[in-house]
């Protein structure tokens, strides 16, 4: 390698991912408990390549981590809540304050900020309806610089997939 010490895994940048490297996150993004073993088999490696190639597309910030997709009504929190949020002020202060604010919430699961009349697109769990009209009362309409919430409730969920299309 040139320039670099031997141990020191090269990063790759998104636009020089090759046909493995998206193999590799296609794979890991629809089985992310798969072994190292089972994945560089599959990729057509031996282990330890496979596992720097892992490694890289981590350090890279390609692949920001891993999770276990629960079932929220097994847990207790079977209820979905889509909110539309505008401020009174779009600064950049007040953005940035709305956004730290909802992140400290642990019923709200998704903030996007969008473009348009709307400011924020909220996605939120509640334990019943009860538990999110307290939610919606005493956490998210009295927040600061809140002007307005429009809330849908989801009635069902016909697909849910994570990440993004991988094309190999």
């Amino acid at each position: 390698m040139h320039g670099q010490a031997e141990t020191e895994v090269a990063r790759p940048r998104r636009s020089e991912l090759d046909r493995i490297d998206r193999f590799i996150l296609r794979t890991l993004q629809e089985e992310g408990r798969i072994t190292n073993v089972e994945l560089a088999r599959r990729a057509g490696l031996t282990a330890p390549p496979c596992l720097r190639r892992v490694r890289a597309l981590e350090q890279a910030g390609i692949i920001r981590g891993y999770h276990a997709d629960i079932a929220p009504e097994a847990v207790g929190w079977p209820v979905t809540v889509f909110a539309f949020v505008s401020l009174k002020s779009q600064a950049e202060d007040d953005l940035r304050a709305f956004e730290a604010y909802v992140a400290s919430l642990p019923e709200v699961r998704e903030c996007h900020m969008l473009s348009g009349e709307t400011d924020f697109l909220l996605r939120i769990v509640a334990r019943d309806l009860p538990g999110f009209q307290a939610f919606l009362s005493g956490k998210l309409t009295t927040a600061p610089n809140v002007a307005s919430v429009k809330t849908s409730l989801t009635l069902r969920t016909s697909k849910t997939e994570v990440g993004v299309p991988v094309e190999v």
